[in-house]
């Protein structure tokens, strides 16, 4: 065992063993861990988390804070959040935004906003908030399988959706890569459908010359405090539709035309003045974000590389990208171990890595009963979600403490066959459960 507190260096090279195998060298490992689940020192006293806020100046903000104070207006469109709406628009090559409390109502928002009804076609493998939106619309999700590069719609499985009752397509622009292309536009317009994009996680990201096309209909950023660049909470809509901005306006804002007009319906979903004033100090360090998790990402591709069964995803690398998600797939055939227990071998690291999506909205309520033969209908959505790792990035994570993770990741993978028997042996409350359905996808010890 290590001295408490005390951190240890990546552990030594030590040779390769297959799944099913137990050699000379797990013996060794065991009299000198270097994994801490079988009894090293965790590689790191404090805890990595996915998702860590990046935090821009913090002088700018409280300028901005002092100004918000002072000036009395809190909310209902002021200064900060009209210049946050007309930078969002700027950078995201739309023609109107419509700033929100957060992604889920401007969803909603745009939902109704839109006219969608009867069914609409949209994947299982995203945040379940894309579904909700729908349901709390009177809308039917109608899932649809996903490309296994991209993880975003397959248009194909889309075309082979489409029905009388169809309105209108939700497409997620997942990890930052694009749903949008030429042919899904195509499609939308051949069967006169609706076309939004949940954008969550692609802010700032291009998607080639064409960027703006990506837009559809309408499509609605995410600004949580997760997403590169945040406002504590936020959304907004972005569109080139000038009618369809001028209704949300009216709804975001309870309806009201005027002082004592109500021309639509509509809810509270205004963003407010201190969300703006964060939004745009967010914006200001939005390439010194970017550059960092450009950066990020490029130290995981080396140091993942030759670890087998960890597969880095893929990215291009001449549009702009916010690289904000670190996605990784685990194949249990070749890294000897299931994503899950990867994930817990590395919870004991003190590295909170995470599956993403798991296990798919067609799998959570109120969805499974909508389509009881989703799973067999779905086949990538469920490989995907077996086997997607998201790992930790951001301004708060460095270079070497990436190189460190990458050194655990290599020797939990390494010492497979010794780390599962210790996961399903372990009772420390740290390791995430493992619910009964998923295991049929384990590796046979």
């Amino acid at each position: 065992m290590g001295v408490p507190g005390q951190v240890r260096p990546p552990g030594p090279e030590i040779e390769t063993i297959g799944p099913n195998t137990v050699s000379s060298s797990i013996a060794t490992t065991l009299q000198r861990p270097d994994v801490a689940l079988l009894g090293a020192t965790p590689a790191f006293e404090h805890t990595l988390h996915v998702g860590r806020p990046n935090m821009p100046d913090r002088q700018a903000f409280l300028t901005r804070i002092n100004q918000v104070l002072d000036s009395g207006r809190l909310s209902n469109w002021g200064p900060f959040v009209q210049e946050f709406e007309d930078r969002v628009a700027e950078i995201s090559g739309a023609k109107h935004c419509i700033a929100t409390c957060n992604a889920t109502i401007g969803l909603e928002l745009a939902i109704s906003g839109l006219g969608m009804s009867g069914d609409v076609i949209v994947p299982s493998f995203t945040f379940i908030a894309t579904v909700h939106a729908l349901w709390l619309q009177g809308v039917r999700p109608v899932f649809c399988d996903i490309d296994p590069v991209t993880h975003c719609l397959d248009i194909d499985c889309v075309e082979a959706a489409i029905t009388s009752r169809t309105t209108g397509i939700l497409g997620v622009h997942l990890w930052g890569n694009s749903c949008a292309n030429q042919r899904l536009h195509d499609l939308a317009k051949k069967y006169e459908l609706k076309l939004l994009f949940d954008a969550a996680h692609s802010f700032g990201c291009e998607t080639g010359p064409n960027h703006p096309s990506h837009l559809g209909d309408a499509a609605v950023y995410s600004f949580h405090a997760t997403k590169c660049i945040h406002s504590f909470e936020g959304g907004a809509i972005v569109t080139n539709d000038r009618e369809l901005a001028d209704r949300l306006r009216l709804m975001v804002n309870f309806g009201f035309a005027g002082e004592d007009i109500v021309a639509h319906l509509g809810i509270n979903g205004k963003m407010n003045e201190a969300s703006a004033a964060m939004g745009l100090t967010s914006l200001e360090a939005m390439d010194q974000f970017f550059d960092h998790n450009r950066a990020n990402y490029a130290t995981y591709a080396a140091a993942l590389a030759d670890v087998p069964g960890v597969t880095l995803m893929p990215r291009e690398t001449n549009h702009k990208h916010n690289f904000q998600y670190i996605v990784t797939e685990v194949d249990p055939t070749k890294a000897g171990l299931t994503r899950d227990e990867l994930i817990s071998a590395l919870r004991l690291e003190n590295v909170y890595a995470r599956r993403y999506f798991y296990p798919g909205c067609h799998r959570m309520q109120p969805y499974a009963g909508l389509n009881p033969r989703a799973g067999y209908t779905l086949p990538v959505t469920e490989a995907v979600a077996e086997r997607v790792m998201v790992l930790p990035t951001g301004m708060a994570m460095s270079g070497h403490e990436i190189k460190r993770l990458c050194a655990c990741i290599a020797s939990i993978v390494r010492q497979a066959p010794a780390v599962r028997a210790a996961i399903h042996e372990c009772k420390d409350p740290r390791l995430p459960p493992f619910p009964a359905w998923e295991a049929r996808t384990r590796v046979n010890h």
